[in-house]
């Protein structure tokens, strides 16, 4: 999936995901973890080859990369007043109770959410696009403990079932015990595979 990628201080990562695989990534703030994963869905110049099966990001126009590589920031972005606009019509009725939302959620006003509430909607956002590939930013840093599990469970089981291939960036040792296939550090200008269950 990555080959040789350089963005920012970064410098020649290579790291594979196989559909239905989290991969965790960690290090210190301001290694460059959200700016590789801006990397990966095109959203930032850099150097190296991402591909996602037999495509080559160069070779796909952006906006068709970033509806099969979609990108959940740490803060999610959201244009509309009410919620059920960033979702299609049926959304309602297949919202996962695992998000503890009733169906009204949909008619409520965005700038009622808190952040936590917006992290979780932005989840399913992602996932109502039937993404290839996901790539979340610490997705659950605005949750309790309780609600980060429920999520880490939800999350988890979609992806096994979907197949999809995950880059996770995640600080909490915990999370990534749960949550990890394989766990990279960024560490300088190096990724690199942690071993064991750190």
């Amino acid at each position: 999936m990555l080959e040789n990628l350089s963005v920012g201080t970064l410098d020649d990562a290579s790291l594979t995901v196989a559909g239905g695989q989290v991969v965790c990534l960690s290090g210190p703030s301001g290694s460059g973890k959200s700016r590789l994963l801006r990397a990966v869905a095109d959203l930032e110049p850099h150097g190296g080859g991402v591909s996602l099966g037999d495509a080559v990001q160069l070779d796909v126009p952006a906006h068709q990369w970033r509806s099969r590589v979609v990108m959940v920031p740490a803060d999610s972005q959201w244009w509309f007043d009410e919620v059920g606009g960033h979702f299609p019509d049926d959304a309602a009725s297949r919202l996962p109770s695992a998000l503890g939302f009733p169906p009204e959620v949909m008619g409520w006003s965005v700038n009622r959410l808190s952040s936590g509430e917006r992290q979780r909607l932005a989840l399913w956002r992602a996932l109502v696009l039937e993404p290839e590939a996901l790539l979340l930013d610490e997705p659950t840093a605005n949750l309790d403990n309780d609600s980060t599990e429920a999520i880490e469970s939800w999350l988890l089981e979609e992806i096994r079932r979907r197949r999809i291939a995950v880059l996770w960036v995640a600080h909490d040792p915990g999370q990534i015990h749960r949550v990890a296939d394989t766990h990279y550090r960024i560490r300088g200008t190096t990724l690199e595979r942690v071993h064991g269950s750190d």
